[in-house]
């Protein structure tokens, strides 16, 4: 393992994703750009490189089983190792996903980026992650992750649109990220999901009202947490979030 740490932050080509990569590498981290986009990733590698961060990039499909596998490799003989992993890729998975209206294709394609993909990079990952002293796992949520604040009895306080794709994603997200923080309970790896903000992303439309660099904060702290930090914890820049 190399004595510099490093990460790997998925669909970090743009948005929040390039900030979390951006602000890790200010810490003189190494740090892995991963996106399906050739032209994208490089671009973004180039424009972190210019200002200062080691980064480098890492070819990643979340959805493809060889090309996590590649991703692996990659880490293990180029770079030496993985110390944190934030699992940042997402899409909404388009289409109607208003209940009564839905189009299954778009709840097949939110759980597919948004829950297998994450299971998948992390599976990869683990054996890199197992052999670093204070690896870390992050995995971008959502508010509307948020049972609590999805449900009839949160009033004015539930967040977001009417969902059966997205929404629900993020919160089979946080469940699978706390199945991870009890299977690693014994060990020093600490499994936590950030909830950026309703940021001004594509993903959105860009109708946030967060930048992406505001977004990123929960991310960087929780990349960065002590060894005696929590795990299998649901935070936003405010605390805990109700699960």
């Amino acid at each position: 393992m190399s004595e510099q740490t490093i990460a790997l932050v998925t669909g970090a080509n743009k948005g929040i994703g390039y900030e979390i990569a951006a602000g890790l590498g200010t810490l003189g981290w190494q740090v892995g750009v991963g996106a399906r986009d050739e032209q994208r990733r490089e671009s973004a590698v180039a424009k972190l490189r210019a200002n200062g961060v080691d980064a480098f990039g890492v070819p990643l499909d979340v959805t493809d089983d060889a090309s996590v596998a590649a991703a692996a490799r990659l880490l293990e003989t180029g770079a030496g190792g993985l110390d944190v992993l934030v699992n940042n890729a997402g899409v909404t998975g388009g289409g109607r996903q208003r209940p009564g209206d839905v189009d299954l294709a778009a709840v097949r394609a939110a759980v597919d980026v948004n829950v297998i993909g994450v299971v998948r990079v992390t599976e990869a990952m683990l054996p890199l992650l197992r052999r670093s002293a204070s690896p870390r796992v992050v995995n971008m949520s959502s508010g509307v992750g948020s049972l609590a604040r999805q449900s009839a009895s949160a009033g004015e306080h539930q967040t977001g649109p009417l969902s059966v794709a997205y929404g629900p994603s993020k919160t089979m997200l946080n469940a699978v990220t706390i199945q991870y923080a009890r299977a690693l309970a014994r060990t020093n790896i600490l499994v936590n999901a950030a909830c950026p903000g309703f940021t001004a992303t594509d993903l959105n439309g860009f109708r946030g009202v967060r930048t992406p660099q505001q977004g990123a904060a929960i991310a960087i702290r929780l990349a960065t947490l002590p060894d005696d930090g929590p795990t299998g914890g649901y935070f936003e820049d405010a605390g805990v979030i109700p699960w």
